[in-house]
């Protein structure tokens, strides 16, 4: 029984180390690019698979509890809120930036529904 537990922790501790390598990753490349949705797009899949490692490493330290079951529930959230965030954060700087121009090919994107409108 103990060895399960040493293996359960290694495990764990493991998982959790895991995110924060992540996390520490996701943070140089927010710093790293120059452009915002670079940045936001290193943002956006460095929490995703971090939160995911760390609350993963949580529930398996916790063993299998009402807690654990909320962890999960906390990771299924954050795993439709952020990257739904991402794409309105991204939506808004692709029209709202006069200048995308410069930074990226905007071939078959219309900027407003109202460039779409005119199109068709």
């Amino acid at each position: 029984m103990t060895a399960l537990l040493w293996i359960r922790f290694i495990v764990g501790i493991a998982l959790i180390l895991c995110g924060i390598i992540v996390f520490g990753i996701e943070l140089f490349g927010v710093f790293k690019f120059g452009y915002v949705l670079n940045r936001m797009h290193a943002a956006a899949m460095g929490d995703t698979l971090g939160i995911a490692l760390s609350m993963l490493g949580l529930i398996i330290l916790c063993g299998l509890n009402f807690t654990s079951l909320k962890m999960v529930l906390v990771v299924v959230f954050l795993w439709f809120a952020s990257p739904v965030a991402s794409h309105m954060l991204t939506r808004f700087e692709v029209e709202t930036n006069e200048e995308l121009n410069k930074e990226c090919d905007l071939s078959g994107i219309s900027r407003t529904a109202k460039d779409a409108d005119s199109k068709t």
